[in-house]
């Protein structure tokens, strides 16, 4: 197990807790996560805090435990999952909406004309483009893509072209996400991967640095360094996951999201939603000690990040709790929730 305050070259970093919290509270939530490494619930960890630019980084446990045992370090590249939606398309939408290339309030089709092309009069096609930021679709929550092929251009021609089934409500939904990643492909004339995700995120990660997420029954073997995702993995890219990164780069990039202030990713769209982030509500992931401009989102290989634009802070808690496994009880849901409350504890 280790802790210490870096910052990657940063000089504002040093070795307090600044800002509303405490050296003390970082400790206590601290210590949530490490308990639920030493008690064996997850493999591993990485936590890292930054309160008024100064940061914390603590991590414990294994980047690995099958085939080998690999020990977790402050720089271990995570598998972000969903947490591509927010920091990746996200951003990569919002700057061209704010170029005047896309006006977010113009249907999907306003970018892929070709969407649904069968059938002009189908309510997939009235589905705007802040819709999906927001998942204020009545698309089908997750759809088993992976299931139809594996080929890059015929699977994006069947994303385009199903007959999706339509829900009663909206929901979350990747396929909000899988449409807005098609929507920069055609918008860069590029594939999702052949996109710069910045200085500090990849798409390729060196698997030596990169913690292991699932023994995946599909392909046959422990994922490192490879996508999680099913879907994203068979698309070759795709807008709803994808993305890999360390503790420090989701705190540099929430200290980012702070020197520009608020915008459109902290506007709200809904009870839960912004654009392409969830807000704090009642038994969200965040916990409901931030303030009310509190911003987050999680992935599902068990990560997760958080920004709290009222107090000046982000936080983030990677896991490879799907490793070896997706089907155990890790208690990701409660610990999030427990670490985002210690965090504010006076």
């Amino acid at each position: 197990m280790g802790t210490r305050a870096t910052g990657l070259g940063n000089p504002r970093a040093g070795p307090c807790f600044c800002g509303r919290g405490t050296s003390v509270t970082f400790d206590a939530a601290w210590s949530l996560v490490a308990d639920a490494v030493s008690e064996g619930r997850i493999p591993g960890a990485v936590f890292g805090v930054s309160d008024g630019g100064e940061r914390r980084v603590a991590w414990a446990g294994h980047a690995m435990t099958q085939p080998e045992r690999v020990p977790m370090a402050r720089d271990t590249v995570f598998d972000l999952a969903s947490v591509t939606k927010p920091v990746f398309t996200t951003e990569r939408i919002l700057s061209h909406a704010a170029s005047g290339r896309i006006d977010l309030d113009a249907p999907v089709t306003s970018v892929i004309p070709d969407f649904r092309q069968y059938d002009v009069q189908c309510w997939e096609r009235r589905v705007t483009l802040r819709d999906c930021l927001g998942h204020q679709t009545p698309f089908p929550a997750v759809e088993p893509i992976y299931t139809y092929g594996d080929e890059r251009a015929t699977l994006r021609a069947f994303v385009l072209q199903r007959e999706w089934r339509r829900l009663d409500v909206p929901v979350y939904s990747d396929i909000n996400f899988v449409l807005l990643g098609i929507a920069l492909e055609r918008l860069e004339g590029r594939g999702i991967r052949d996109m710069d995700p910045g200085a500090w995120f990849t798409f390729a990660p060196d698997p030596d640095a990169t913690a292991a997420t699932e023994a995946c029954t599909w392909r046959g073997r422990v994922m490192r360094g490879e996508v999680h995702d099913e879907n994203c993995y068979a698309l070759q890219g795709a807008g709803h996951s994808g993305l890999f990164g360390s503790a420090e780069a989701l705190l540099e990039f929430s200290e980012a999201a702070f020197a520009r202030g608020p915008g459109l990713i902290t506007t709200p769209l809904s009870a839960t939603r912004t654009h392409g982030w969830e807000r704090r509500h009642p038994g969200w992931s965040g916990g409901q000690a931030c303030t009310a401009e509190t911003i987050g989102h999680t992935g599902f290989t068990g990560t997760g990040l958080w920004l709290d634009f009222g107090a000046g802070r982000a936080w983030t808690l990677l896991t490879n709790r799907v490793h070896p496994t997706r089907h155990a009880d890790t208690g990701i849901g409660p610990l999030r929730q427990a670490v985002g409350e210690t965090l504010y504890r006076e």
